[in-house]
């Protein structure tokens, strides 16, 4: 897919990471993911990012990450695959060019390793991954890469395949600069943990999409909350908050990583082996797990 094309595709409705399934060896679980994928496809989600951050990204080998990719390719029909990117600038080019070889529609660039950086380091990290691939890329401004508006624009000047910004700092006046700024130059993604919770300040600021993460195992109450978002149906869109979305920000916040546990104990609970989440994260508790199974009851 052009970077045009999915750039398009970004900005056409709801998007989603599917998350990672690992078996009782901790590898990757093919077969699991793929029925899980394909179930996905079946909802209105242009775009799904394999090996994103819900995927676990930073829990994964970079030779995993192809497989990953192929997999969801083979599963998802017509639907388009982001692949997640990130680390080094070294490793990001050849997770980048591995996963554009395993046939990714475009890449999403998690932050970098460790370190803080400069916007001069930015800016060079981000060029040379955009120029050593043709697909199109997402960039993710967040925790240690976080870029400014002028930097964003020097890189959208210099990378025509620079397509998609996305955001999880919260931070809507350098947001709104940027989209300002940028104007329909790329496509603008929501990137904060449950990003509906934060969904219509970013829509305010020019955002007209984001990933959602309970997409995973509520994705026809996803859809609804998008569809009330886009058409300014505030009432539905309050009412979806207070009875689900804000019990689910309680269960999310009781540990560091539940972002990422809680969504797959949700697929799990849905039907779909998942598995287990990998280390450094740990798992819901007997209690918490049954508290999310009371709300996934209260809406399907």
């Amino acid at each position: 897919m052009d970077p045009s094309t999915i750039k398009h595709a970004l900005g056409a409705g709801l998007l989603s990471f599917p998350v990672t399934p690992f078996d009782s060896e901790n590898r990757f679980a093919s077969d699991a993911y793929q029925k899980h994928v394909a179930w996905l496809s079946g909802f209105d989600a242009p775009v799904l990012f394999a090996a994103g951050g819900t995927g676990e990204f930073f829990s994964l080998t970079p030779d995993e990450i192809p497989a990953i990719i192929r997999a969801a390719k083979e599963a998802a029909g017509k639907t388009a695959i982001v692949s997640g990117c990130g680390y080094g600038t070294e490793m990001a080019k050849s997770i980048a060019r591995s996963a554009e070889q395993a046939g990714a529609d475009g890449i999403l660039l998690l932050p970098h390793y460790l370190i803080d950086a400069p916007q001069e380091g930015l800016f060079e990290h981000i060029r040379q991954i955009c120029d050593s691939i043709g697909i199109g890329v997402m960039v993710y401004n967040r925790d240690n890469a976080v870029l400014q508006a002028d930097t964003l624009a020097r890189l959208c000047d210099t990378c025509p395949n620079l397509v998609g910004f996305k955001d999880g700092t919260g931070d809507i006046g350098l947001v709104r600069q940027i989209t300002a700024k940028m104007g329909d130059r790329l496509t603008y993604l929501g990137g904060m943990p449950t990003a509906e919770l934060f969904a219509e300040a970013y829509l305010g600021a020019g955002f007209t999409t984001y990933s959602s993460a309970v997409f995973n195992f509520v994705p026809a109450l996803a859809n609804r909350f998008y569809t009330a978002l886009r058409a300014e149906d505030r009432a539905t869109c309050e009412s979806i908050l207070n009875s689900f979305f804000y019990p689910f920000m309680e269960l999310r916040s009781r540990r560091k990583g539940y972002a990422v546990a809680a969504v797959k104990a949700g697929v799990r609970l849905v039907g779909f082996d998942a598995g287990p989440v990998r280390a450094p994260l740990s798992d819901l508790t007997s209690e918490e797990t049954a508290a999310l199974q009371a709300l996934i009851d209260q809406h399907s």
